[in-house]
């Protein structure tokens, strides 16, 4: 990558940082993407799943592969000091979207004077951190393979951006890389009663609460197999009204993870049964609302062989890892469920922001990742198309 475009893409980047947006709330960023793509010359579809984009290239007859950037940043404050830090009050791009979106725009650059056969797929996909306020509570990825968007495609690339790993390296996992993800709230309901005279007269919803809490943590240490990885967290918890009222609700948040879907599911189904025996001996109600769900990524061993070169080129081989797979979700399962796909994770460490990960308030992401991750989208694709054919 030359100079010039790098230093372009570290602007685009920075204009898209200041600027951060919620999920299916991304209206600036995408139109920084079709306006990058109108000056390329490259044709898209605007508007897809909301505010997504998806711009493709064509070269001759050829099969059809797909690189995805995710644009939607989180509800938090950032605290990072950068001169281009968010502008917009809670909210900022933690999560390094504004990075993934940015080297998809590279990658459009670069493919744009590389001769190949085929078509190259470039999927700007809104909200991938959850459903945001989506009626079906859906996320960008869901929505966009649910249209058929990826119905042509024979394999899917991605990555996400690791600021605990040095820029230069990448990693990854085979067979379920990221894990099954679901969030959950609990909503309690007692009945209210004087705390010191007539506690007897109520039913104690902190108390219902507590033993849920206690009991859940067997789930996974007495529920599900000890050779399989499954995490079942409460997060948050609030009820109560004074010291001297029992509480007649308390509502419980958190979140299930696991690697592999019949574990998930079977945590899952433990915990609504708990929670139908304390409703049965506590005679009242329990709501759980699992609201958001999604499946673990899977990474295809076909796909990472077919990219050996590329991974060489950029990357060289001795910087090319494999991990252990990772209980962080993702909605590139979506794609990775629909074709055989790859998911990896390019190093951004910034020596100024030591030991902040992600969705951390002060994390900063090293812009010197960008070249790193728009030549690899790049070169893999043409490398998954040669493949394909």
């Amino acid at each position: 990558m030359d100079t010039q475009l790098a230093d372009r893409l570290i602007q685009i980047r920075r204009q898209i940082h200041a600027n951060p947006e919620l999920g299916y709330e991304e209206e600036h960023t995408s139109g920084l993407v079709k306006r990058e793509l109108d000056r390329l010359g490259i044709a898209y579809i605007s508007n897809v799943a909301g505010t997504g984009v998806i711009a493709t290239l064509t070269r001759g007859e050829g099969p059809c592969v797909a690189i995805r950037a995710d644009m939607d940043a989180l509800p938090m404050q950032e605290e990072t000091g950068l001169p281009f830090a968010s502008a917009v009050s809670g909210k900022m791009h933690a999560c390094g979207h504004d990075v993934h979106t940015t080297m998809l725009i590279g990658a459009a650059a670069l493919l744009k004077d590389t001769d190949f056969r085929g078509t190259v797929k470039f999927l700007f996909q809104p909200s991938e951190e959850g459903p945001a306020n989506d009626p079906e509570r859906k996320s960008g990825a869901r929505k966009f393979v649910e249209a058929g968007h990826l119905d042509d495609v024979q394999a899917a690339l991605g990555m996400h951006v690791d600021p605990s790993l040095p820029v230069g390296q990448i990693t990854y996992a085979l067979g379920p890389a990221l894990a099954c993800t679901g969030f959950f709230t609990l909503e309690v309901t007692g009945k209210a009663a004087h705390a010191g005279a007539s506690p007897q007269l109520g039913i104690d919803a902190v108390l219902i609460a507590s033993q849920l809490v206690q009991a859940a943590q067997s789930i996974v240490s007495r529920n599900t197999p000890p050779m399989e990885t499954a995490v079942l967290s409460f997060t948050k918890i609030n009820g109560g009204v004074a010291p001297n009222v029992i509480a007649d609700k308390v509502i419980l948040e958190g979140t299930i993870r696991a690697l592999n879907l019949e574990v998930y599911e079977a945590v899952v189904r433990r915990l609504q049964q708990l929670i139908d025996g304390l409703q049965l001996i506590h005679q009242t109600a329990i709501v759980f609302d699992l609201y958001f769900t999604i499946p673990s990524v899977l990474n295809n061993k076909t796909v990472h062989q077919r990219l050996q070169g590329s991974l060489t080129t950029v990357f060289g081989k001795d910087n090319v890892s494999e991990v252990v797979p990772l209980l962080a979700g993702e909605d590139f399962c979506y794609y990775s469920r629909k074709v055989p796909s790859m998911f990896y994770l390019l190093g951004a460490q910034d020596p100024a922001s030591p030991g902040y990960y992600l969705h951390h308030p002060k994390v900063i992401f090293n812009e010197g990742c960008i070249p790193f991750g728009a030549s690899f989208l790049a070169k893999g694709a043409v490398e998954l198309l040669e493949g394909f054919r």
